[in-house]
């Protein structure tokens, strides 16, 4: 199975002293569909930030981050070619980064502005072929209706629905979530997360998600891996994760993330599941 991260080494220090991640050797297959966990503060938005080459590891370490076998960072340097590399990879964040004074059909057609001239984006110049692919992504994500309407006017759902058709155009073999449902309704986080699903399941993306909430993790990611104190704690199959685990784990912080009950088994059938999982105790991870 093709490699769609490598994550080698990965340390970061933060200019107050915290030391944000600790070693993280991670490798994500093409096609799978993984979910990061962790308390508050554990480092899923610093990691996937890393994955996006939006932040610099640190300078003396030696760390390495690929996606889909193309550098993004080495030792603390972002790679030359970094414009290439974002190109296919799809960031979904918390807040949407949507422009709210733009239609929401011109927020998705962002997602074409890597293969596209630079005046045409300028001047905001899109051909009716890609202006059919933008009202096709926002059908798959069930807002074409709302194409013309201001980004402002969208519901939190809506907004984050339109985001990650923005990724559809793009054309992203790796799609990273950060926390995409951490500000939504029930229902909206239903549905944002059944569209990731259909995307990893029907267009055989990577699709990467941070989590608060360990039952969602567990309903729709095969595999899973949990972050406690910048360091990986735990990478294996989400079946695996029992609310005892989660306690040896994280400890008091453990109730932050199991919200509600843990269902028996995964909702949806794994794509791709390591035979077993691995566990570093709490104390060795502190």
């Amino acid at each position: 199975m093709p490699i769609a991260l490598r994550i080698e080494q990965l340390n970061k220090h933060f200019a107050n002293g915290k030391h944000a991640l600790r070693g993280i050797d991670l490798t994500v297959h093409a096609g799978e569909m993984v979910a990061l966990i962790g308390a508050s503060g554990s480092g899923k938005s610093t990691l996937l930030r890393h994955v996006a080459g939006l932040v610099v590891a640190d300078g003396d370490s030696h760390s390495l981050v690929e996606v889909d076998g193309r550098c993004v960072q080495q030792g603390g340097r972002i790679h030359r070619d970094i414009r290439k590399v974002r190109s296919q990879v799809g960031f979904v964040f918390q807040q949407f980064n949507l422009v709210d004074r733009l239609p929401v059909m011109m927020n998705v057609l962002v997602g074409m502005l890597h293969r596209t001239p630079r005046w045409r984006g300028w001047l905001r110049v899109f051909r009716p072929h890609e202006r059919a692919l933008a009202l096709e992504a926002l059908a798959r994500v069930g807002i074409a209706d709302c194409h013309a309407q201001r980004a402002s006017t969208l519901s939190g759902g809506q907004q984050q629905r339109a985001a990650i058709a923005r990724t559809l155009v793009q054309g992203a073999k790796v799609v990273l979530a950060d926390e995409p449902i951490a500000s939504l309704d029930p229902e909206s986080s239903r549905k944002v997360m059944d569209i990731l699903a259909r995307i990893n399941r029907e267009d055989g993306s990577t699709v990467i998600v941070s989590l608060h909430q360990v039952d969602v993790a567990i309903k729709y990611c095969p595999r899973v891996v949990a972050l406690h104190q910048g360091r990986v704690v735990y990478d294996g199959p989400s079946a695996d994760l029992t609310p005892a685990l989660l306690r040896e784990l994280y400890g008091v912080q453990a109730d932050e993330i199991l919200g509600a009950a843990l269902p028996q088994a995964p909702a949806t059938a794994p794509v791709q599941q390591p035979a077993h999982g691995w566990v570093q105790p709490l104390a060795q991870a502190a």
